[in-house]
């Protein structure tokens, strides 16, 4: 039997350094390894945009994984709860598919990549759903909707049960 099977309930195991991370039917906390740096985020539109995996060549390697969980959030509903301070950037635009810079944004203390902003998709930005405190929202409210990328899956890699499936990007680029 699994840590917590009712699903309708928050379960926020210990993980990395953080004891604070908390879940309602409106909001949640993402935490970085150490604890340095939360986020709030909401857990419904309008503010969640929407949930994906990215097999893309960047994602795989700034993961250092095969694949990137992700969920995008409005930047008008997303709240740094603490260490926007300690946030390092590292952008780029060689490997970007919209040859546009992506800018990561890690906490400086631990190394975890707490968001993505991309200029091609300005007004929001894309989280990690591993730095999700709640557990249970990875398998509910952020549940992947979308699989992107899946030319580049690896070949002993499944697809995502019940997730529409997309050869390259599934969002297009603002101009």
């Amino acid at each position: 039997m699994g840590p917590n099977p009712d699903k309708t309930k928050s379960y926020i195991p210990l993980s990395g350094g953080a004891e604070d991370g908390w879940s309602n039917n409106d909001r949640a906390t993402a935490t970085c390894y150490c604890g340095a740096v939360q986020l709030s985020f909401p857990t419904q539109g309008p503010g969640l945009i929407d949930t994906f995996i990215c097999h893309c060549t960047d994602c795989r390697k700034i993961t250092a994984s095969m694949f990137a969980s992700n969920f995008i959030i409005s930047d008008a509903y997303l709240e740094h709860v603490r260490g926007r301070d300690v946030l390092t950037e590292f952008s780029q635009s060689k490997t970007i598919a919209s040859g546009k810079a992506m800018t990561n944004f890690f906490c400086s203390k631990c190394g975890s990549l707490m968001y993505r902003v991309g200029k091609a998709y300005s007004g929001s930005k894309i989280l990690r759903i591993g730095t999700v405190d709640d557990f249970n929202l990875h398998e509910t409210k952020l549940k992947p909707r979308v699989e992107q990328y899946v030319k580049d899956r690896v070949s002993w890699l499944c697809q995502a049960d019940g997730v529409k499936q997309v050869e390259a990007s599934a969002y297009k680029a603002k101009l």
